[in-house]
C-alpha cells in the first residue's frame, strides 16, 4: 500500500499527542481508523514508528526520522494549496528583463506574450543591449533575469543559467543551388562558395571555429548586421550562410525562398535560456517568469 497524505496526517497527530486516544479527539475519526493508518505506514516503510505502552505511544528512532519528513510533506502540501489559491491575474510587482538584440526579435516576444496573458498586472521593463552589458547588470542586481545565449555566458561564477532550448546550426542556401542535391553538406564541399555572415560575434565565432577545424578559410562575400538582410542575400544568391535554426524562415521579406541542409561536420548548438544572479533569492516575479518560460518551451520545442 502506497503512503497516503491522510495516513501521514494521522501519524503526525499521534506523534504530537503521544497517544491514539488524544489524536482522535482532534482528527474527529474513530480510533480504529487511526490505528489502521499507523499499521499501514509501518508496513509500507518497513519500520516500527512507535513503541506502544499502557500510557500511550512513544516514537522510535525511525519514528523521529519519519516525523521530520512528514512535517515537510504536510508543509509542501500547504504551500501548494496556497499557491493554487493565489490567482495569477491578481499578482502585481516589477520584472526587469535583459535581452540581446538577436533574442529580442526571435524569442523574447513569445515569452512576454505568454507572461502578460498569465500575469497582466506585473509591470515589465526590458533592457536590450550586448550580452556583456546584460551580464554586468545582472551581477549588479539591476536586472532580475536575462534572456541570453547561455552557451556564451562569460561570468559563470556570478550567474546561474538554465537552457530552455538548443538550436542546431545548418547551411542556408538559395533554391536550385547545386549543393541541395546532397542530403548533408561537409565544410570542404562549400569551401569555394561565397558566404554571408551576420556581424554578431556570438554567431560568427561558431562559424569561424567550424572552418578552422577543417583547416580552411571562408570566403566571406557580405557581412551584415541584419538577419532579414542576411536571409534576403542568401535567397537571391549572394552567398551561403551557416546559421542556427532559431533564425530560419523559409521566405525572405521579398518572398524569395531559402532552403536548408544539415552539416556533416560536428557543430556546437546554440543554447538559448535564462540567467540570473547566483547566490541571491530570486524575486517572485522572476520565478513566475522562469515558470512561464519553461512551460512555453516545453510546449513548443
Amino acid at each position: 500500500m502506497a503512503i497516503t497524505l491522510k495516513n501521514v496526517r494521522y501519524f503526525v497527530a499521534v506523534a504530537e499527542a503521544e497517544s491514539i486516544t488524544g489524536a482522535v479527539q482532534d482528527l474527529n475519526v474513530s480510533q480504529s481508523v487511526v490505528t489502521e493508518a499507523i499499521r499501514a505506514l509501518e508496513a509500507d516503510l518497513g519500520a516500527t514508528l512507535f513503541q506502544r505502552h499502557a500510557r500511550g505511544m512513544i516514537l522510535t528512532h525511525a519514528g523521529y526520522q519519519f516525523l521530520r519528513h512528514a512535517h515537510q510533506i504536510l508543509a509542501s502540501v500547504r504551500n501548494a494549496r496556497e499557491a493554487m489559491r493565489a490567482r495569477p491575474d491578481t499578482v502585481t510587482g516589477q520584472l526587469n528583463i535583459g535581452v540581446t538584440s538577436l533574442l529580442c526579435g526571435y524569442f523574447l516576444p513569445y515569452l512576454l506574450d505568454r507572461f502578460r496573458n498569465t500575469f497582466p498586472l506585473v509591470n515589465i521593463r526590458v533592457v536590450e543591449d550586448q550580452r556583456e552589458y546584460i551580464e554586468h547588470l545582472l551581477v549588479n542586481g539591476e536586472l532580475d533575469v536575462g534572456v541570453l545565449i547561455v552557451s556564451n555566458l562569460e561570468n559563470r561564477q556570478a550567474l546561474e543559467a538554465e537552457t530552455l532550448l538548443e538550436s542546431a546550426y545548418r547551411l542556408w542556401l538559395p533554391v536550385n543551388h547545386p549543393l541541395l542535391e546532397l542530403g548533408t553538406v561537409a565544410v570542404a564541399e562549400m569551401s569555394q562558395q561565397p558566404l554571408v555572415t551576420l556581424k554578431l560575434d556570438e554567431l560568427e565565432d561558431v562559424a569561424t571555429a567550424l572552418w578552422r577545424s577543417q583547416g580552411l578559410r571562408p570566403t566571406v562575400a557580405v557581412r551584415t548586421s541584419s538577419v532579414e538582410g542576411l536571409r534576403s542575400l542568401v535567397a537571391t544568391g549572394a552567398g551561403l550562410a551557416v546559421m542556427p535554426d532559431l533564425l530560419y524562415r523559409p521566405w525572405s521579406l521579398d518572398g524569395d525562398r531559402l532552403e536548408v541542409r544539415q552539416l556533416m561536420d560536428n557543430t556546437p548548438s546554440l543554447q538559448v535560456g535564462l540567467a540570473w544572479r547566483r547566490g541571491t533569492k530570486v524575486a517572485e516575479t522572476a520565478q513566475n517568469f522562469l515558470t512561464v518560460a519553461r512551460e512555453y518551451t516545453r510546449s513548443h520545442v
